[in-house]
């Protein structure tokens, strides 16, 4: 590391509050000199990975040192994408992500692997000093997750976890309007996600079980999940259709639009006290066996009722805060309320500000600079992905379940809490 970034770190750090930097020296305008770059890696490169890749090539403060994956494909691609933006050919490959984490001239790592690797890839890289920008959901369970918070606290890290839809000005405004009471006391959330599953490999008919191809390393890819014979349609992209490796259409969202809806109900820094939920799922020995409909209900402390549905009509696609004096719905596509007034409204100085992103890559590398918290730390993450985890333990057992949002565990339900976490496949272990 320069010189100058352990001036950064070490005076931020000895004056326990983070450091106001001007914007240009963060590398969020104009040109920054290498030597004074956050030096980055990605490790898995490929279909989320790869845009990780395209968004930091974007960051002028950012520095590309290594990529790792375990499909030559992905690798060569991402070096080839990376050599030609730098013009040489300095950005090292890696096929073992323990490798990236002990370069010590490494300062950050961004994370796209499938779901049942972000615990054990995350807590390596956050123990060896890495700052991480992660993808959601969190991590594959909630023990996992909670393994990523704790190191998080405990190494003094930087996290941003890839719920980019806080970095962007509609989902901002439509938090900041129910923050500030423009549709009074919230009663019910509802919150609409995709059902079904997508085909986002184009492998669906490709389902017979064949030798993995020669450049993906399938055992690693593996990893502490079960072993199944390899077959196209359960790998890149589509692992997420299948319990092993990911949780659905459910999981998939879960750290979008739920965590937008937590963020509403001031809800980052607590949970629900009670949850059930009923799926459909296909067999459980099907290559893609996680719930194609669901309807997961959770109930808060104060009074609120979040509904999380996927395939089922009436529950509009985004998040949807419904108040006793109006309501307040937010997607991708847009932003609208139940009258004009709310959508218009000003917020004033001495109100309730959502802070505004320069971009969620950008606020990454500059978080890492300033050591400020980012807008989705570790801590609000594993909030966001609760409702979901519980649903799914919900769905899966067929019972009601309480939970203690203080403590963060199950309550009275042995058999519903080892489902909290999983017993990983050797060597491999937390």
């Amino acid at each position: 590391m320069s010189n100058r970034r352990t001036f950064l770190k070490n005076a931020a750090t000895a004056a326990g509050f983070p450091m106001i930097v001007k914007s240009s020296v963060l590398g969020l305008q104009g040109a920054v000199p290498p030597s004074d770059r956050v030096r980055i890696a990605t490790i898995g490169v490929g279909w989320m990975g790869g845009s990780h890749v395209d968004a930091f090539l974007r960051v002028p403060a950012a520095q590309y040192a290594a990529v790792c994956d375990i499909d030559k494909n992905h690798l060569a691609e991402a070096k080839a994408k990376i050599d030609k933006k730098y013009g040489n050919t300095d950005c090292v490959t890696y096929h073992s992500f323990e490798e990236v984490v002990a370069r010590k001239d490494i300062d950050a790592v961004s994370m796209a692997c499938p779901d049942h690797w972000h615990g054990l890839v995350s807590v390596a890289a956050l123990k060896a000093g890495k700052d991480v920008y992660g993808e959601k959901p969190l991590a594959y369970n909630f023990h996992e997750g909670l393994m990523i918070v704790n190191a998080v606290a405990k190494g003094n890290r930087i996290w941003q976890t890839g719920s980019w839809q806080r970095s962007k000005e509609n989902f901002r405004r439509a938090v900041e309007l129910v923050r500030n009471g423009r549709i009074g006391k919230i009663t019910r959330v509802e919150v609409g996600l995709p059902g079904g599953h997508t085909d986002f490999a184009k492998t669906k008919d490709k389902t017979e079980f064949t030798a993995p191809p020669a450049e993906l390393d399938y055992d690693r890819w593996l990893g502490p999940a079960p072993v199944v014979p390899y077959c196209e349609a359960r790998v890149h992209k589509n692992w997420r259709w299948n319990l092993a490796f990911g949780g659905g259409q459910l999981m998939d969202w879960i750290g979008h639009h739920v965590d937008i809806a937590h963020w509403g109900m001031d809800a980052d820094s607590t949970g629900p006290i009670e949850i059930e939920g009923v799926g459909e799922y296909p067999p459980k020995d099907a290559l893609w066996n996680t719930a194609t409909k669901y309807k997961i209900t959770a109930k808060y402390a104060n009074g609120m009722e979040m509904i999380i549905a996927g395939g089922h009509k009436g529950i509009r696609s985004g998040t949807k805060w419904i108040g006793e004096e109006g309501w307040v719905w937010v997607d991708r596509s847009g932003l609208e309320a139940s009258s004009e007034a709310i959508l218009k409204s000003e917020i004033k100085e001495s109100e309730v500000q959502i802070p505004k992103s320069p971009g969620h890559y950008e606020e990454f590398i500059a978080s890492v600079r300033s050591r400020k918290e980012t807008l989705t730390p570790a801590r609000v993450a594993i909030r966001s992905a609760t409702p979901g985890w519980l649903g799914q333990i919900a769905m899966l057992t067929e019972r009601k379940l309480q939970w203690d949002p203080v403590k963060q565990h199950i309550v009275n339900d042995k058999d519903a809490s080892k489902l909290l976490s999983r017993n990983m496949r050797a060597p491999w272990k937390l």
